[in-house]
């Protein structure tokens, strides 16, 4: 006797008109055009070699704002000797 196949935990397709949480949390960085310069790369070239320019500005982009938001951040923060 057969059983029908139980479904997959493994099935994470979501409906068309839910956004991508990777493109939701890249657009917040302003890098968005330069991630999909990579993505535009890799679907021409199919080789990450021949795409590393692409790499490079996206990883810097990403550096600057995550270098931004530590910035921030720590300037939020109350310092040691504020509270002493």
């Amino acid at each position: 006797m057969a059983s029908s196949p139980s479904p997959s935990s493994h099935d994470r397709s979501r409906p068309e008109d839910e956004k991508d949480p990777v493109d939701q949390m890249i657009s917040r960085t302003g890098c968005s055009a330069l991630h999909y310069a990579i993505q535009d790369c890799m679907a021409e070239h199919q080789d990450w070699r021949k795409c590393q320019k692409q790499v490079k500005d996206f990883k810097d982009c990403m550096m600057s704002f995550q270098n931004a938001r530590k910035e921030q951040l720590l300037r939020k923060r109350p310092s040691a000797t504020e509270s002493a």
